[in-house]
């Protein structure tokens, strides 16, 4: 397994997240009206404001993705990051990739200068919230719209 830079426009990378938003519209509770995907913006992935990371079997395939953003509304003295699309392939988890994943979204994240990560998530996404809760995030109120989130997280770096 590895762990590479992508680019958000790219044939791989958007194939994974094709893979991940139809992953998350089947299992999105209908109750609530239907999954909304919004595809990643290049500008918030540039390097510059961000980073997309894209994770490879050990044959090279990407099975993963996850990025980081910058967010413009955090209090003075804080430079927040979000964490974004975070996803492995059904058949590549249990394995610790997504625990590596988020360790190296960490480290970019203070390679930044940023000195908390925010993240959203679905009530629904269990095995998310126990990795979250692992890495040391704690649950905060909403700090976004995002129609698809029940759940945000923060961890300070």
């Amino acid at each position: 397994m590895r762990i590479r830079t992508g680019d958000v426009t790219g044939g791989p990378e958007r194939a994974l997240l094709d893979d991940y938003f139809a992953f998350r519209a089947g299992a999105f509770p209908q109750s609530g009206g239907p999954y909304t995907v919004s595809y990643p913006s290049p500008v918030d992935f540039d390097g510059v404001n961000g980073v997309f990371l894209v994770v490879e079997d050990d044959e090279g395939t990407p099975v993963g993705c996850g990025g980081i953003r910058m967010l413009a509304d955090a209090d003075a003295g804080v430079v927040r990051f979000e964490v974004k699309h975070v996803w492995l392939s059904p058949a590549m988890r249990g394995r610790g990739w997504a625990g590596l994943l988020m360790a190296d979204l960490e480290h970019r994240a203070r390679t930044f200068g940023a000195t908390e990560l925010v993240l959203d998530t679905h009530d629904t996404l269990d095995g998310a919230a126990r990795l979250y809760a692992r890495l040391g995030y704690e649950q905060i109120p909403p700090y976004n719209d995002n129609p698809n989130a029940t759940r945000w997280y923060r961890k300070l770096l």
